[in-house]
């Protein structure tokens, strides 16, 4: 007999400034935030695929971080666990390297 469940899946939202941000992005930019999107959901935080991908150093939050695209400028994606019982993410940040502040996410 064929398992009938459902994968669990992550629900992921966007804070208010991240939303914002993630409107101002170039075309390609925004299509590799749609896939990383996506890529959450089906494998919640962990997605060590993505290019420097990793646990914000010194966060006590659960803080992660990868890089949307390589050369310069860099996108860079921050997002946080916010409930691990009901599987829930929020994007944080969505911006230029140069632009993020790790400091803020400690």
């Amino acid at each position: 007999m064929a398992d009938l469940r459902q994968p669990l899946l992550w629900t992921v939202i966007f804070s208010r400034k991240a939303d914002k941000q993630k409107n101002a992005l170039p075309p390609d930019i925004a299509e590799a935030l749609y896939l990383l999107r996506k890529d959450l959901e089906m494998r919640g935080p962990t997605v060590s695929r993505w290019p420097h991908y990793g646990r914000i150093a010194g966060s006590k939050s659960g803080h992660y971080h990868c890089h949307l695209n390589k050369g310069r400028p860099t996108y860079v994606v921050v997002w946080q666990i916010v409930n691990q019982t009901i599987r829930v993410l929020e994007i944080q940040f969505v911006g230029t390297h140069e632009k993020v502040n790790y400091r803020r996410f400690k």
